[in-house]
């Protein structure tokens, strides 16, 4: 413990205290959270840390949709999620959303059938990613799987649901983006390889010349920057209707790096910590009252503010960025 506080007073920024040795955390969800009774909140992802978040929302009453794709975990998910609330007295509810962030179509649909069934949505956690896939993967509408997944499925999913929610209420919804340290991977001066988003020639140039085993790692980082940069654009582009903010979860056992080879596992696993911190820092910035004014800020472990790579906040590149978001998802963002 004296170990761990050292070296985030020796070096408060950086990947020893933010990923590897951050001084131990001074926030409990179970203790520190607040009661969430009528609060509505949209967890993506059914496992790891999504079922993490998840819990500590239904333990606090809270109703919860976990969205997903897969049905069958889905609904196991849900059903672990009853009997914790049936075992601890608890209130809360989880709904399974059918959501998969790789088809924009199911992205679309999964907003419209929310919005059918809720007029607010005070809790978005962007939560659901992939890391590190194999490199010939690509989403339905042809994205590199992990940009399309990680960053274009969640902004797509963001807007309609939490603008409806503020006008529904007249209350600020809190959306929490997780990306990682990893973030810092992301390529060349902007952080952003346009060319490598989406299939074909230019991508396939841009893997061959980044090598196939630095790729998939370029690709992630390209992939976590953008979850900071939308939580940025959404920030300074909504910042009257919505608070939005980026977390670096922590460095954890779960199941989001199934694709690594075996040797970088168990590398990695040496240092990771329980599934169940890496809830911490994203309920903290949704839930805490300090957290209200968390706009464009980076959470990182255990509940604290850090910074982010500058190329983060970048104005220019933010700027297109989001023209080119919207440009390219006009026809799934129009009324």
């Amino acid at each position: 413990m004296l170990f761990r506080e050292f070296i985030a007073w020796l070096m408060p920024d950086g990947m020893l205290t933010y990923t590897f040795f951050p001084p131990p955390s001074k926030y409990d969800p179970r203790r520190d959270m607040p009661n969430l009774s009528g609060k509505v909140a949209l967890v993506t992802g059914q496992s790891g840390i999504g079922f993490e978040i998840a819990k500590q929302l239904v333990l606090k009453d809270a109703k919860v949709y976990i969205g997903a794709r897969n049905k069958s975990r889905a609904l196991d998910a849900v059903k672990q999620l009853e009997q914790v609330v049936e075992a601890e007295g608890a209130k809360g509810e989880a709904i399974w959303l059918e959501l998969d962030l790789g088809d924009l179509d199911s992205v679309k649909a999964a907003a419209e059938e929310f919005l059918s069934k809720e007029e607010q949505l005070d809790l978005l956690f962007c939560n659901a990613g992939v890391m590190v896939p194999p490199l010939d993967q690509l989403t339905k509408q042809g994205y590199d799987l992990q940009w399309g997944t990680n960053t274009v499925g969640h902004y797509l999913l963001c807007l309609p649901a939490l603008r409806a929610s503020h006008i529904a209420t007249g209350v600020k919804p809190r959306v929490v983006h997780t990306s990682s340290e990893g973030h810092r991977l992301a390529p060349g001066k902007t952080g952003l390889d346009w060319a490598s988003q989406q299939g074909g020639p230019d991508r396939d140039s841009f893997i061959k010349s980044a090598g196939k085993t630095g790729a998939p790692w370029v690709l992630y980082g390209q992939a976590k920057l953008g979850n900071v940069m939308v939580a940025n654009i959404l920030q300074l582009s909504y910042g009257n209707e919505l608070v939005s903010m980026a977390v670096h979860p922590g460095l954890l056992d779960s199941e989001v790096g199934r694709s690594l080879p075996s040797w970088q596992t168990r590398v990695l696993g040496l240092f990771c910590y329980p599934t169940s911190m890496g809830a911490y820092t994203p309920l903290w910035g949704a839930t805490s009252a300090e957290g209200a004014h968390f706009g464009s800020q980076y959470l990182v472990p255990w509940a604290r503010v850090g910074n982010a790579d500058k190329r983060s906040s970048d104005s220019a590149t933010l700027d297109k960025l989001e023209k080119t978001l919207n440009r390219e998802l006009a026809s799934y963002l129009a009324a």
